[in-house]
């Protein structure tokens, strides 16, 4: 549990905690789960590093169309360990091949809202 308490804080930053502080009137059982198995067993093997994972998670959720919450945390996840804006788009063009037109329009909509956000936040920053 603390190392996936670990890896949602270096993967996901606050929109990881966003989630879990979500699900804690609903089913804090959940939040438990989601730090114990996707970021404490996953997220936490050798084998792939961070950046390449998020790729993989970025690309399946794109995929499967029905994900957009989690797509645009992972999108900003992808940020957070390396992956460029220009990575990102080119992952989510190529779901055209693989998934379809729409679910490549899609995970670039969702691209487009996480780079705005990212953008303002700097912005307010520079303030």
């Amino acid at each position: 549990m603390e190392r996936g308490q670990r890896a949602l804080d270096a993967i996901d930053g606050k929109a990881g905690q966003n989630v879990i502080d979500a699900l804690a009137d609903i089913s804090p059982d959940f939040a438990t789960y989601l730090f114990e198995f996707p970021f404490g067993d996953i997220y936490s093997r050798p084998g792939l590093s961070l950046r390449d994972r998020e790729i993989a998670t970025i690309a399946a959720l794109a995929a499967m169309g029905t994900a957009q919450p989690q797509l645009k945390v992972h999108i900003e996840a992808g940020m957070n360990v390396g992956l460029s804006q220009e990575e990102i788009t080119e992952i989510l063009m190529q779901m055209a091949v693989y998934a379809g037109f729409p679910a490549a329009l899609n995970g670039l909509f969702a691209a487009k809202e996480v780079y705005a956000a990212r953008a303002a936040v700097v912005t307010e920053g520079e303030a």
